[in-house]
């Protein structure tokens, strides 16, 4: 890709993640039903010395195009330093009923660093089960995957969500990622939230904290939800 298109794509990704405030965690093992949709936008910002802020930034949607078959784009961005957009597709693999189901999930995209831009690959395979407790409903969902970035090596994840879907206007929600990369440090991120519904509509708020392995200090997360 030329750094005249590299430069381009790198402000389309940047417009679209900071104009878009449609908006839960990555859906996994669910799928939209036809014709309905999700997007999800989030900050992060961490503090570095002498009052200096760093941010990443994420944009996530999807969309039901058909009863088994949902499409989406995930896409994130690191500082302007670099980031990723990817498209994806996502279909039904087996419903076990209450013991939870599982879906496949396949997607492409490119991935930048600064102004160089590369392809990349990702197959995800995901878990996911309601659950009760004793402060309600809720959810967990484990998503596997594979993804390959032309330029580097391979890059293995393992990711856990879980939350609850109480009906209150408050619930909590917690989000682990991790990625492995050969003769690399295991790189992981925890990021404990708390998601707030209004009355009205269907848009919710959640705010929360962030820890990983690459930063001594604790960030800082904002995002929105929005189902329609």
């Amino acid at each position: 890709m030329s750094a005249d298109a590299a430069r381009m794509a790198h402000r389309v990704l940047i417009f679209l993640l900071f104009i878009t405030m449609g908006t839960p965690a990555s859906a996994g093992a669910w799928l939209r039903e036809k014709g309905s949709s999700f997007t999800a936008i989030s900050l992060a910002v961490f503090k570095e010395e002498d009052d200096i802020y760093k941010y990443k930034s994420s944009l996530y949607a999807e969309w039901g195009l058909r009863p088994k078959l949902t499409i989406g784009l995930d896409a994130e961005e690191h500082q302007d330093l670099y980031g990723h957009a990817l498209v994806f597709a996502r279909v039904p693999v087996a419903d076990f009923g209450q013991a939870g189901r599982l879906a496949a999930e396949f997607g492409v995209g490119a991935h930048h660093r600064q102004y160089s831009a590369w392809a990349m690959y990702k197959a995800t395979l995901s878990y996911g089960k309601g659950i009760q407790t004793g402060l309600g409903a809720g959810w967990i969902n484990v998503d596997t995957a594979l993804e390959y970035r032309t330029h580097e090596a391979l890059i293995f994840k393992l990711d856990f969500t879980t939350g609850l879907s109480s009906g209150r206007r408050l619930d909590p929600l917690l989000q682990i990622e991790t990625s492995y990369v050969s003769d690399r440090p295991w790189y992981w991120s925890v990021r404990p939230s708390l998601m707030y519904r209004p009355k009205t509509g269907n848009l919710s708020w959640i705010v929360g904290a962030e820890r990983n392995s690459t930063r001594d200090d604790i960030g800082f997360k904002f995002a929105l939800w929005r189902s329609y």
